[in-house]
């Protein structure tokens, strides 16, 4: 199992930008597919996005064309650049890895005003 710290989160204006960080315990090459989730207050947690060990991304409906993901393997880190914020985009976000351990981080804030 690989263990993820998620920072990067914070407050911020909507329209405004932040880049999330997910770090892995681990080297990251084995890993297939690294993705980012959120939990809004009173939600269930949703999709946010994954990235395959080959660079291919997914991005669900809400975010596409806003956010990004990448992967750094020389740091171990996935990243979710997200830009033009919405109040909407409110919520704790968690770095995940399906597989072969499911693995969670504990998630970082992130809160976009309107």
């Amino acid at each position: 199992q690989v263990q993820l710290v998620e920072s990067g989160g914070g407050l911020v204006q909507a329209g405004g930008s932040l880049r999330l960080s997910c770090a892995a315990s681990r080297s990251i090459l084995s890993i297939d597919t690294m993705g980012w989730y959120r939990q809004a207050p009173g939600k269930q947690r949703e999709y946010v996005a994954q990235i395959s060990r080959s660079g291919i991304t997914n991005y669900a409906d809400s975010v596409k064309g806003r956010f990004a993901i990448s992967r750094d393997y020389g740091k171990n880190t996935v990243y979710l650049q997200m830009n033009s914020l919405r109040p909407e985009d409110t919520a704790v976000y968690y770095c995940n890895v399906p597989s072969p351990v499911p693995s969670w981080g504990k998630g970082t804030l992130v809160t976009v005003s309107s």
